[in-house]
């Protein structure tokens, strides 16, 4: 499957562009409520002389998770050590990165629910009393001990798209849990106003509201947004992202008004042109469309379903009134009252 521009998910161009992330908690927009309570947090910690609790940030992909573990650590003085659930198979790989770890140290893990069960038995004493236990020897004989290492005082930031996902040991560990929310419209616009000036290119208001409003209410999105029109801006205009080069550039990445590109629309239409707008398994659409059912679940339908164009129910997946009428096709009125 090609990469989608609009995906919330990070892709391969989001990677080795220039670091457009905030770094402290003056730059970055959105999350008001979260960011002045950690604000507190972070200060009452330093205070007090000790290591800020430890915090879990979990909501959909592309909200800024990383970006905000990242600020946690420059507002602390600290390094950030990081590292993905997925990534942390063995005990061993774990008890690697404890074992780096320097007083004070933030150690960010990434989709934190993927991590295995044993995985979690190992990091709940390093959490509660900054200790390590591992087992050595064994072998053919069967002789092994247990050790106790004692380790730094450091912060553990946990991200995951999936809270739910989290045993409840683990989740119970976190002093600090916050929800992360969609962006609005004027706040992604100061976003995309602030990425243009980081990526030295001047952007009109009117452009950075339209770029805003396609942005499926994530800075991910809205960022990467940015950075293709400028492309456009650049070789097409003469170096300031307009409104005009603005809408003839999403226009010919195929992404609408509402932020929903050609993979979106295909599914749309074939749910509604196909099977009569549902009841339909997500398998017979996925086979319709030609995509697999995990990239219809995890990549396609979730912004469809926030945004209200398809419902789920028992019998399979329904296209709403607002799908019908986005897409322009009559629809039967009685199927929606």
């Amino acid at each position: 499957m090609e990469e989608r521009i609009v995906t919330q998910e990070k892709i391969n161009t989001d990677f080795n562009e220039i670091n457009i992330r905030p770094e402290f908690l003056d730059e970055y927009v959105g999350q008001t409520e979260i960011k002045e309570n950690l604000r507190v947090f972070m200060q009452a910690a330093k205070m007090r002389g000790e290591v800020l609790d430890h915090v879990l940030l979990y909501g959909p992909p592309g909200l800024g998770k990383t970006t905000l573990a990242h600020i946690i650590a420059n507002e602390m003085g600290s390094n950030i050590k990081t590292a993905s659930g997925p990534s942390i198979e063995k005990s061993g790989d774990l008890a690697a990165i404890l074992s780096t770890l320097e007083p004070g140290d933030i150690l960010f893990i990434d989709e934190i629910h993927r991590m295995p069960s044993y995985i979690e038995e190992i990091l709940y004493p390093a959490m509660e009393d900054f200790e390590m236990d591992l087992v050595i020897g064994g072998g053919n004989e069967g002789k092994s001990r247990n050790i106790k290492i004692d380790l730094p005082p450091f912060t553990l930031v946990g991200a995951t798209t999936r809270a739910g996902d989290l045993s409840s040991p683990l989740r119970d560990r976190f002093g600090i849990i916050n929800k992360l929310e969609y962006y609005t419209e004027e706040e992604l616009s100061d976003i995309i106003r602030r990425t243009s000036h980081v990526l030295g290119i001047d952007i009109e208001d009117d452009a950075a509201k339209e770029l805003a409003k396609r942005s499926r209410k994530t800075p991910r999105v809205a960022n990467r947004l940015c950075k293709r029109v400028r492309d456009f801006a650049l070789v097409e205009g003469d170096g300031i992202i307009t409104l005009d080069i603005a809408k003839k550039s999403l226009n010919r990445l195929h992404i609408d008004k509402l932020g929903l590109d050609g993979i979106d629309i295909e599914y749309l239409t074939s749910l509604i042109t196909k099977f009569n707008g549902g009841p339909v398994g997500v398998e017979t659409i996925a086979t319709s469309i030609g995509e697999e059912i995990t990239t219809i679940e995890d990549v396609v339908e979730p912004y469809l379903l926030q945004e209200g164009f398809v419902k789920r129910t028992r019998s399979g997946r329904v296209a709403t009134k607002k799908a019908y009428d986005h897409l322009k096709i009559d629809y039967n009125t009685s199927l929606f009252n």
